[in-house]
């Protein structure tokens, strides 16, 4: 079993910046990718970021190009995701989930484990 535990959210203004970090444990992972995915209310879990074991190939939705950045330290089973330039619109409950034969995926379903996500506010 792997436990995924995501921190980090919080209330900031418009333009701010917040950093989340993602830690999985559990049972030994390797070559796993991570990623990032964020829920609305009434709206359907999307696709923020992900990020392969090796830290050198990411994925990224056209719309936080530029302002989000996904990294990873492996010796801290740690992902970091950090948003800048946040808007009201990217205010959700952000997940992190963990996909153990390390592709990156952008559909939740895909995905093998789950946080259970940290609430991103944005006031305008």
């Amino acid at each position: 079993q792997v436990h995924v535990v995501e921190s980090g959210g919080g209330l900031v203004q418009a333009g701010g910046s917040l950093r989340l970090s993602c830690v999985a444990s559990g049972r030994t992972l390797s070559n796993y990718a991570t990623g990032w995915f964020r829920q609305a209310p009434g709206k359907e879990r999307e696709f923020v970021a992900a990020i392969k074991w090796s830290g050198n190939t990411k994925r990224y939705p056209e719309f936080v190009k530029g302002r989000f950045t996904i990294s990873r330290d492996n010796a801290k089973n740690t992902v970091t995701l950090q948003m800048n330039d946040l808007k009201p619109e990217d205010t959700a409950l952000y997940y992190c989930a963990v996909e153990t034969s390390g592709t990156l995926y952008s559909r939740p379903y895909e995905y093998d484990y789950w946080g259970q996500g940290t609430q991103v506010t944005v006031s305008s």
